[in-house]
């Protein structure tokens, strides 16, 4: 039996799409124990998947050195006897800690200075199309992997599956007094990365009234940030106003993953929830704007990619360099609206 350290991302998708990974090395090594060291909010989530046995609170904030902290905590991890890690971020500093534990084999891909840091660097990054590639990728063998191909393609490799606890999801619909009577529309109109990636107000708000019209309920979900443009929308829907709930700043991640386990169909900005929808089996239709399916697609088969063809998308921007955002506002609620 091997012990596997995990040095995990940041982010809510990146963490979600990082399970492909544990999921791959359990199927190589069904017995092989995996903890991850992770932000301290992402341990409600590593515990919805089967295949981590710990999850580690990394106690450096992101973007901080924090060296003394990261060489205390190496050493302790030490007893661990851990056999290889795998460092998914491609910073420096995310390599210390495994070194200061001396972990013997030190995987992931070249980024920043790593040499000495890393003593299994894979060079050839950009040779796999999508992210759910690149992770799934470091379970191999340096040698094996060349490109996407070596793989065998995206829809042969593990996907991300969340387990939703049903009795802590009927405790969150009575807390947030919620109504299970009709069909749910989840709404995810929030995204981290920046406003090139969210699709306007207007266009969710029309999404919404023809739901409610429609017979569904609409649950709009995100972090605190996002509440303003939750409370927007629904200022706009005119009729059937009490079909809606506000979630967006009220929910914990783990309430909000169990909520979205009730939803019928997700209708989602390029976000970590639009991977959390997917990882929980909604119908998701993802909303694309400055960002591309063919790098991050939500992984399952239950899905519509709605998006524009114009020349200067995708430009992976947090801005529009251009100051048009027309890659979102061309994009109409008709095209979501006909898939419900």
């Amino acid at each position: 039996m091997s012990k596997v350290l995990i040095i995990g991302p940041s982010w809510v998708g990146d963490m979600v799409m990082s399970q492909s990974l544990f999921k791959r090395l359990k199927q190589q090594e069904p017995h092989t124990e995996i903890d991850v060291l992770a932000p301290g909010w992402c341990k409600p989530l590593l515990e919805r998947m089967p295949e981590v046995r710990h999850a580690i609170e990394m106690p450096v904030g992101h973007g901080n050195f924090g060296l003394k902290t990261r060489y205390q905590l190496g050493r302790k991890l030490a007893k661990g006897g851990y056999e290889r890690a795998y460092v998914i971020p491609r910073s420096a500093k995310s390599a210390l800690v495994p070194l200061f534990a001396g972990i013997p084999k030190r995987i992931g891909w070249k980024g920043e200075s790593r040499y000495g840091l890393l003593n299994d660097i894979r060079p050839n990054r950009k040779a796999f199309q999508y992210m759910v590639e690149r992770l799934v990728a470091l379970a191999h063998p340096k040698k094996e992997m060349v490109d996407s191909s070596s793989l065998g393609g995206i829809d042969t490799l593990p996907r991300p599956s969340l387990v939703i606890d049903r009795k802590a999801q009927q405790s969150a619909i009575e807390k947030f007094s919620l109504a299970t009577d009709k069909p749910i529309l989840g709404l995810c109109p929030g995204a981290e990365f920046g406003p090139s990636k969210q699709w306007p107000v207007e266009h969710y708000a029309q999404v919404a009234q023809y739901a409610v019209n429609n017979g569904y309920q609409v649950w709009l979900f995100g972090s605190g940030k996002d509440t303003p443009t939750c409370e927007a929308i629904k200022q706009l829907v005119v009729e059937q106003q009490e079909n809606l709930k506000v979630l967006a700043g009220q929910t914990s991640l783990i309430e909000a993953i169990d909520l979205l386990g009730a939803c019928r169909t997700v209708v989602s900005n390029d976000s970590g929830l639009m991977h959390v929808a997917a990882a929980v089996g909604c119908y998701v239709i993802g909303v694309y704007g400055s960002t591309s399916p063919n790098y991050t697609p939500p992984l399952t088969d239950k899905v519509s990619i709605v998006g524009t063809d114009i020349e200067c998308r995708p430009c992976f921007q947090r801005q529009c360099p251009l100051g048009h955002m027309r890659c979102l506002t061309e994009l109409k609620p008709q095209r979501v609206m006909h898939l419900l």
